[in-house]
């Protein structure tokens, strides 16, 4: 059977058996969500300060992961060695618009400098030409480079697909065998929503993981997504969550990437803790 119609029918397998409900409730407190955090700076003007000051943060809060582009995978590796904070990378960010080849060679040489995750932005422009062998190829690259030694998260950018690409995209990542499909690269015109994230979960099933990512400001919009079913945040304000700030605490100030919080720990206006100007 070829990939499109294997896709096909498991898609249409998938859409009867998606009810829409929620999962089963999820109690949680900053420090269970701790664990789930991947703590992100993907800006283009980041800066090594900057990367080593979110390391140092993720070492004290007890986060999953470090995020990182690929250029500063050798510096995080190095500060985190030993803490217990994954060196994550992403990998064909923010597009995912190169060959397979050439999206292969940078996660090979950020696994060799010490990633023990990727998130790959997947090509949706293959997506959305219907090349379902392409897309799996492209994921699978990467599945066969990193085995063995860093988990994978495909970044299907939800915002820019329909509800039967999310699940097919979603299905193709399972088949192929990656570890996490992730909604967003915060980069594109929407982050995570919580009915992208349940879509997902009801997808690819209770063995496989799901990232919410871009625009996940605070400990209700954490709690939200995971309620949904994701079992790992990406997010770049980690210490607000984790210290319980809700949405009503960061009401009248969402982050405009002024730059006034540059040289500072904590923004101007007060009520968060850390800020960088992008919404990831």
């Amino acid at each position: 059977m070829d990939i499109e119609k294997l896709i096909s029918e498991i898609t249409k397998d998938v859409c009867g058996q998606i009810t829409g409900s929620a999962p089963a409730a999820v109690s949680g407190n900053g420090q269970n969500l701790a664990k789930m955090i991947d703590h992100t700076l993907l800006k283009a003007d980041a800066t090594e300060e900057q990367i080593v000051k979110l390391c140092e943060e993720a070492k004290q809060y007890g986060f999953a992961s470090v995020c990182v582009n690929t250029c500063y995978v050798p510096l995080a590796a190095r500060i985190l060695a030993g803490s217990g904070v994954k060196t994550c990378c992403v990998v064909g960010f923010p597009l995912g618009a190169m060959s397979p080849a050439a999206k292969t060679a940078e996660a090979i040489v950020a696994i060799e400098q010490g990633a023990q995750e990727v998130d790959m932005v997947v090509n949706v422009g293959m997506i959305k030409s219907g090349n379902w062998a392409g897309v799996k190829e492209d994921i699978e690259s990467i599945v066969n480079a990193a085995k063995g030694r860093a988990l994978v998260k495909v970044i299907i950018e939800a915002c820019l697909l329909t509800d039967e690409e999310k699940v097919k995209v979603c299905t193709v990542s399972k088949i192929a065998g990656a570890d996490f499909v992730k909604t967003s690269t915060g980069f594109s015109t929407g982050g995570a929503t919580t009915a992208d994230v349940r879509l997902m979960r009801e997808t690819v099933g209770p063995d496989m993981g799901v990232k919410a990512s871009g625009g996940v400001r605070n400990y209700d919009d954490a709690m939200a997504m995971v309620q949904a079913g994701a079992n790992r945040i990406g997010t770049s304000n980690g210490v607000s969550i984790v210290k319980g700030m809700t949405a009503a605490d960061s009401a009248g100030h969402v982050c405009v990437g002024c730059g006034n919080c540059k040289n500072n720990p904590t923004c101007p206006s007060g009520r968060v803790n850390f800020v960088v100007a992008n919404n990831y």
